[in-house]
């Protein structure tokens, strides 16, 4: 065995970006992930800049470790296709508005009784069922709706929506989590099942002690900027340099650390500061001690004095820092991959590590339809003439 999910067939019908990145964590597990894509458009994030080659290194960033075929939804011929390449599945997911695979003669009803192992992963805005079901959910949405965008801001600002689209890959996470918990049951019982994971679920289960404070103690959190809710001196400052350096210093052994290194002991036992919850009280008075220590050193030092003292601490990185960090490069999380078209392509590597079973890229994002044939010789044994065939008539 070289890989976790060596053996497993994935159908992946996903598109923009929970779906894909979903499948795209199966697909580095060592499943053979085939994404299943409109004839003629594919994916509708191939159509993202940046491009580098024509291709686009968003929709890149979302599939490797997968195989692209094509189909003509709309064609029944297509759809017979495509519940016989169910029969022989694993997995399929899918995150079109909910009922679409039920007009499609695709749904679970249907595809279970196909295939009673099959495994259907449902990935939507607001879930398979309920008032909201219809609506289109997007990242943004569910920030907004869960309530994590109204925590997210300076007190006196608008509410900010996060850099970059957490709630899809938050989201994506839960399906793999619940995939790999329904292979697992499946190998107990022989049976498959569905699973539905949705946005704003997945949002409101990032909000922590928002709910309980909120139905326990009638309390309202809001947004605090960046400084923590739950202890001081926690936030970010301005060094000499101009930089931003995030301090997390709220214990108490944190913070008689941070106030040696500073030069600064007293504060240790100014009744002000002396607890967790006095320098939440006084966060403000000992945020103003900091900042004033900081913007007279610049950030090489700030970091040196502060992080040789055990605290927290690192100076806000921008990307093109990021792509430099040495840890990262020493794990392989920045890696370069070679695309059939777009050529060299720097990427993000492979998140998890298995000591025995190590997780690799085995393949490139696909081109749209790279592996039509190959799919459907690999998966449903049809003649290279039935292919042509297929293909002449635009079903594939």
């Amino acid at each position: 065995m070289t890989s976790p999910l060596q053996g497993i067939k994935v159908l992946d019908l996903t598109r923009f970006i929970a779906g894909p990145h979903c499948g795209m964590i199966l697909g580095d597990m060592g499943a053979d992930v085939v994404k299943v894509e409109k004839k003629g458009s594919g994916d509708d994030s191939r159509h993202f800049p940046p491009f580098q080659g024509g291709e686009s290194l968003y929709g890149m960033a979302l599939n490797r470790n997968k195989r692209s075929m094509t189909l003509n939804f709309r064609d029944p011929r297509a759809q017979e296709l495509l519940r016989d390449m169910v029969r022989q599945a694993d997995i399929l997911l899918e995150n079109f508005r909910p009922g679409t695979m039920e007009q499609m003669g695709c749904g679970w009803k249907e595809l279970s009784a196909i295939n009673p192992r099959l495994i259907m992963t449902r990935l939507s805005g607001f879930g398979q069922d309920g008032p909201y079901a219809q609506r289109p959910g997007f990242d943004g949405i569910a920030q907004a709706m869960s309530g994590l965008m109204g925590l997210t801001g300076s007190p006196d600002g608008p509410p900010y929506l996060a850099g970059t689209f957490y709630i899809d890959y938050m989201t994506a996470m839960y399906g793999v989590t619940a995939t790999l918990g329904a292979l697992n049951a499946r190998h107990l019982t022989g049976k498959g099942q569905m699973i539905d994971v949705s946005l704003l679920d997945s949002a409101v289960s990032l909000l922590t002690t928002a709910i309980p404070t909120q139905l326990n103690k009638g309390e309202t959190l809001t947004r605090t900027g960046n400084r923590d809710r739950y202890s001081s001196p926690a936030n970010v400052f301005k060094t000499a340099s101009g930089d931003f350096v995030l301090l997390l210093s709220g214990t108490n052994p944190l913070f008689r650390r941070l106030a040696d290194a500073m030069g600064q002991p007293e504060l240790v036992v100014d009744p002000r500061f002396a607890t967790v919850d006095a320098r939440l009280r006084n966060a403000a008075a000992i945020e103003s001690i900091v900042q004033a220590w900081m913007s007279t050193r610049d950030t090489d030092a700030v970091l040196a004095l502060i992080g040789n003292a055990g605290v927290p601490c690192t100076k806000v990185a921008t990307i093109d820092e990021v792509v430099e960090n040495a840890q990262l490069r020493h794990r392989n999380q920045i890696v370069e991959i070679d695309h059939p078209v777009a050529g060299k392509v720097s990427t993000a590597g492979v998140t998890m590590k298995l000591s025995d079973t190590p997780l690799e890229i085995r393949r490139p994002p696909p081109t749209l339809g790279q592996h039509t044939v190959d799919v459907l010789s690999d998966w449903l044994s049809l003649s290279s003439s039935r292919i042509r065939d297929l293909m002449d008539d635009a079903v594939v």
